[in-house]
């Protein structure tokens, strides 16, 4: 793959891969996220990510939605703990207008106070369908935990309480706090030559004032493993159980994503798929997760199950972490696990529109894009005693918070 790259005067930098496809995929990735937020200001960033799209100094809220719609094509967002994201997917020769739009809607908004007011209800009913789902809850409420009074921590889409107080003000001065040119990057895929994508971004991003970020993001490093257990009235009793782990620019980070997989990724055929639900009957769903953010990390497992399984399953979890911690894999099981991964990440390549916000985040974080050969010989260069070094670090039990739903 031929990624191309070019940095505009004010910051913004550019990633392109050019296809043959009459589809094309372009966004705006700005590392800036919720543990941006200060303290009353918590859900601002998944705010914002709302009323970016409710008007700007040309557009009223149905013209902007229109504006894709209209050729077919749709423009979305999303926000997490470091980043927000506004991407569209349209036809090749829609390119200006995706370009123009994304450009609009985020300099050019104009946060009226009467849409504020209605998104903030319709973020607060969100919210109340969040808190309806204890599978998906739990993992926020892990974090809390593990990065304890920490921003790092705190859930993305806010309280109803904080929500009610943003004004207009409040908009303007956190986008003028965190979306920093040096921190934005203009990612696309599509059939249109490198140089007509500059020349279009700089048509428009162009004329954006240098903005770049002068502090750091500040990391308190206070975790103290905890075990915690809220009661809610639920049919199937929740648990996940993890530890602090490795930040992205970590070396041992592909090791553990290896080691993540192998445990409990997608497949069915993962080792606490195999034991807990495929031999034992005690799950339905059960998965490790490993997050890394741009300063540390962290991984997890979780399953929901019977109240009266939660003692057997978290014991065959164990033993699943003492086998990888104490004995070694085997020549053949590294290697099959190597395959299986790569093989997740091709395919998962052969998505456009997951592809090109993939490389505008690593372009965002290592202002470079890894080619899928240089991601296998990564893979490949993973040792045996990588995997069980990593698991001793990573799988110790003493480490280890834990929340239970029951």
């Amino acid at each position: 793959m031929n990624y191309q790259y070019f940095t505009l005067p004010n910051g913004i930098r550019l990633v392109h891969l050019q296809t043959k496809s009459h589809v094309a995929h372009c966004g705006l990735i700005i590392n800036a996220g919720s543990r941006d937020e200060q303290e009353h200001e918590h859900g601002m960033a998944h705010f914002i990510e709302h009323v970016i799209f409710k008007g700007t100094k040309k557009r009223k809220p149905f013209h902007i939605l229109s504006r894709m719609e209209d050729v077919g094509g749709e423009i979305n967002a999303y926000t997490s703990k470091e980043e927000t994201a506004i991407h569209t997917s349209f036809l090749k020769n829609d390119y200006e207008r995706a370009i123009e739009l994304i450009w609009d809607i985020t300099f050019n908004s104009i946060f009226p106070q009467k849409e504020i007011n209605r998104e903030k209800e319709v973020i607060i009913e969100e919210i109340k369908s969040y808190k309806d789902d204890p599978a998906e809850l739990i993992f926020d409420e892990f974090e809390e935990l593990i990065f304890r009074d920490q921003p790092l921590g705190k859930n993305i889409l806010g309280n109803a309480k904080d929500l009610r107080r943003f004004t207009k003000k409040d908009v303007e001065t956190f986008i003028k706090n965190n979306y920093h040119t040096n921190e934005m990057v203009i990612c696309s895929i599509g059939d249109i030559s490198f140089e007509k994508f500059i020349k279009l971004a700089e048509k428009y991003f162009g004329q954006v004032n240098p903005n770049p970020r002068k502090n750091a993001r500040i990391l308190l490093n206070n975790y103290i493993p905890e075990i915690k257990t809220v009661h809610k009235k639920t049919h199937q009793t929740h648990f996940i159980i993890g530890n602090l782990a490795y930040d992205v620019h970590n070396e041992k980070k592909i090791g553990l994503t290896l080691l993540d997989n192998m445990l409990g990724g997608p497949g069915l055929n993962s080792r606490l798929s195999l034991i807990l639900r495929e031999k034992y009957g005690y799950v339905y769903q059960i998965e490790s997760n490993y997050t890394p953010y741009s300063d540390t990390g962290f991984f997890s497992v979780y399953f929901g199950t019977d109240k009266n399984n939660i003692d057997k399953s978290l014991r065959l979890i164990k033993k699943e972490f003492d086998l990888l911690r104490n004995k070694k894999l085997g020549s053949v099981q590294l290697k099959k696990a190597k395959k299986q991964i790569f093989g997740q990440i091709a395919i998962n390549s052969e998505n456009s529109a997951n592809l090109m916000l993939a490389i505008g985040k690593s372009f965002l974080l290592f202002n470079k894009v890894d080619s899928l050969e240089e991601i296998k010989t990564k893979i490949e260069l993973i040792t045996i005693d990588d995997i069980q070094e990593i698991a001793n670090e990573i799988l110790n039990i003493d480490n280890m918070s834990m929340l239970i739903y029951k």
